[in-house]
């Protein structure tokens, strides 16, 4: 988890920092990069089909785990870059990892990763990834992902 460069990513949402983001010391607060996260995590999904199968099929993703590694503060006013990518993959789960890039400061301020786990939701129980989109992250993560 320590890709801090954009080329390293298959996938980046730019936005303003918002005000309502900082906290008491001056800086975007710490819960915040996971809303960051989410937004890039989200956009994937849009981009790879995950979310409108999951809409006909009710089989998709849910967040098993998530962290960040904060490598400086961000504050207001600020515009960033939320890069995304999926680094492996396994018949029921695959892994995210995600950047926060400062444009202000010119550098990367947070990185981190999720464990995507894929769930049946009418049955309660985890579910293989469907091969619709193991094709579609194959085609967007084809020049680091081996499927």
């Amino acid at each position: 988890m320590n890709a801090t460069q954009h080329s390293e990513y298959s996938l980046t949402l730019t936005q303003a920092i918002q005000w309502g983001e900082m906290d008491s010391f001056n800086h975007v607060n710490n819960t915040v990069y996971f809303k960051y996260f989410e937004n890039a995590r989200i956009a994937y999904f849009d981009k790879t089909g995950i979310n409108q199968l999951m809409q006909l099929k009710k089989v998709g993703p849910i967040l098993g785990s998530t962290e960040c590694k904060f490598l400086a503060p961000l504050t207001y006013p600020d515009t960033i870059d939320i890069c995304t990518r999926i680094t492996a993959i396994k018949s029921k789960r695959f892994t995210m990892q995600y950047m926060v890039y400062s444009q202000q400061l010119e550098k990367a301020v947070a990185i981190g990763s999720g464990e995507i786990i894929y769930f049946d939701y009418l049955n309660s129980q985890t579910a293989e990834i469907p091969q619709e989109i193991l094709e579609n992250i194959n085609h967007i993560e084809s020049k680091r992902l081996a499927l």
